[in-house]
């Protein structure tokens, strides 16, 4: 993490190039991560292997890019806002890799590749998961960030990390009665890591509560949304498009929002959430690129 780090550069209306600055920019630093694993005792080998695969595994990587994107419509500069992009991008990770063992999903693919307990074995894989997990906040308290940053940051993070392991815990068991039960199993599965790389980027910035409190409105709504389309693409993509494994969700008669809606009504529902995020972004200036973001990530097809 001590490479130098560019400012943030004039950025335009090219959505394309802003978000492939942001991917090269954090490939570069996540590699300078993986790379410093190499240097920890051999013995130990097994265990960064699999971390490495993983993280450097692709994805959309949409959690840091929000992490850097928030930073910057605070005012705030992109050295700030790196160790919170790849902390969270450590612990989503984490949550993957277990999220795919035999003991929760059972998934053999991730990211168009196996996943890490089919490539390092399963003992490995649920260590890797948990050296990430803690890795992340050794990678904010090695920053150079300042003290009161670095507390605000991981206090955030372990805050909604701890809530998204307790929304996976509810989710275990798959079955809610309403919509309402299950978005609020959404919220904590996926909106709070969102909420984590929206904080942590206000965080880095010196942002006030308003604009913070609107980060989380953000985030909240980007969440459900997401998770929604997620149960879509379940039913209507194939493992080719996902890079994952299609109709989990049925084998494993989970209740989703396709269950409980059917398909067109789950996709007004994840239209309506988008809307209330891109609302929320009124509190930002310059946010054309969240704007497109969201947008984006409601129609997309992986």
């Amino acid at each position: 993490m001590s490479s130098v780090i560019p400012s943030f550069p004039p950025f335009d209306t090219d959505f394309n190039k802003t978000f492939e600055f942001y991917r090269f920019l954090f490939k570069t630093k996540l590699k300078s991560v993986c790379d410093s694993f190499c240097s920890n005792d051999a013995r130990f080998r097994a265990l960064y292997d699999a971390a490495s695969y993983s993280l450097e595994a692709g994805g959309k990587r949409i959690r840091p890019v929000l992490a850097l994107e928030m930073c910057r419509v605070c005012g705030g500069t992109l050295e700030n806002a790196v160790p919170a992009a790849v902390a969270i991008e450590m612990i989503h990770t984490f949550s993957l890799i277990h999220d795919d063992l035999p003991c929760m999903d059972d998934d053999d693919m991730r990211r168009g590749r196996p996943s890490c307990h089919k490539a390092h074995g399963e003992a490995v894989a649920l260590l890797a998961g948990d050296a990430l997990s803690v890795s992340a906040g050794k990678i904010i308290c090695d920053s150079n960030l300042p003290p009161d940053k670095k507390c605000a940051m991981i206090s955030v993070l372990y805050d909604c990390t701890l809530g998204m392991i307790e929304g996976q815990t509810v989710d275990i068991d798959g079955q809610f009665s309403s919509i309402d039960s299950l978005l609020d199993m959404y919220e904590k599965k996926t909106s709070l890591l969102l909420t984590a790389s929206c904080v942590m980027g206000c965080i880095a910035a010196g942002a006030d509560s308003e604009k913070t409190e609107a980060a989380r409105r953000y985030a909240y709504n980007l969440g459900i949304a997401f998770q929604i389309i997620d149960d879509i693409l379940d039913v209507t993509s194939t493992s080719e498009e996902l890079g994952k494994p299609v109709g989990s969700d049925a084998q494993q008669n989970k209740t989703t929002s396709v269950t409980l809606l059917g398909i067109e009504k789950a996709t007004e529902l994840a239209e309506k959430y988008t809307e209330d995020a891109k609302q929320a972004l009124g509190a930002f200036e310059n946010a054309g690129f969240l704007y497109k973001l969201t947008d984006m990530l409601l129609s997309r097809k992986k």
